[in-house]
């Protein structure tokens, strides 16, 4: 099987042709071997795509297997992806179709496997203000989808919150498929600083989906501004929250590309 690594801010993904994926193929467990960061190639995920003539279609298992409905760096690694083999230019743009809706990737600069892309990532929903308990502890959070579900917990951002709550917040029982987890500390108005606890996966160094709803729930429940720049350990990335939806702005690189 030919497989491509990429990186987006230090989620990393392995990209696989859905066409070298066998009829019958146990798909979890092929997940979980290749993502294996001690025994197979490492990653945070597998993306299955399927190229079209104006992107791809993409299917997304996380590292233990589980299934995801899309992830919003993978989105752009696919496009970097799609850029480097079709010498995409700036201004071009690629739909990648996901089980949760197409995003359209607009291409903003390209330098050989790096490409920054402006994405809609669609419209947050489901936007909802509660208390939980956690293991004896009461914990005010935000809950929404971006399409996957998202748990945002406003207030200090440490690692040892993040060990606390996002382990046991990502499989409480009030979310019946699991949910992502961001610990979001508003800067400024116009500046957020994450953790990500990701659902399937553990802490990550960035979550595309995880970064908007951030910035959704900062903005309506944090006194954000609805256009902030949002920094997890690997980097800042730019949301806009607009009435036409929510837009992501960040880079992907192409890495390597081998046969296992």
């Amino acid at each position: 099987m030919h497989l491509i690594k990429t990186d987006a801010y230090g989620n990393d993904f392995l990209i696989a042709a859905a066409a070298d994926v066998r009829i019958g193929t146990d798909v979890a467990e092929l997940a979980r071997r290749v993502c294996d960061r001690a025994l197979g190639r490492g990653a945070d995920g597998l993306l299955i795509v399927a190229e079209t003539a104006d992107g791809a279609r993409m299917q997304l298992r996380n590292a233990d297997g589980s299934y995801s409905e899309v992830s919003g760096n993978g989105v752009r690694c696919i496009g970097a992806w799609l850029a480097m083999r079709r010498s995409l230019q700036p201004g071009g743009t690629l739909r990648i179709d996901t089980d949760a809706g197409p995003k359209t990737l607009t291409l903003l600069a390209r330098d050989g496997g790096r490409a920054v892309f402006r994405a809609s990532m669609g419209a947050p929903s489901t936007i909802r203000r509660l208390c939980l308990d956690v293991s004896g502890e009461p914990v005010s959070l935000v809950t929404l989808s971006m399409g996957n579900p998202q748990c945002v917990v406003l207030g200090p951002v440490t690692e040892d919150r993040l060990q606390r709550l996002g382990r046991r917040l990502a499989v409480h029982p009030y979310f019946p498929q699991g949910t992502n987890v961001e610990l979001a500390e508003v800067l400024a108005p116009d500046q957020l600083r994450i953790l990500i606890w990701e659902r399937g996966v553990g802490p990550t160094s960035s979550s595309g989906t995880g970064t908007c709803a951030a910035a959704v729930a900062a903005a309506a429940f944090g006194g954000a501004l609805r256009e902030v720049d949002v920094t997890a350990p690997g980097g800042t990335q730019h949301v806009e929250w607009r009435d036409d939806g929510v837009w992501l702005t960040g880079w992907a690189d192409v890495v390597e590309e081998f046969t296992i």
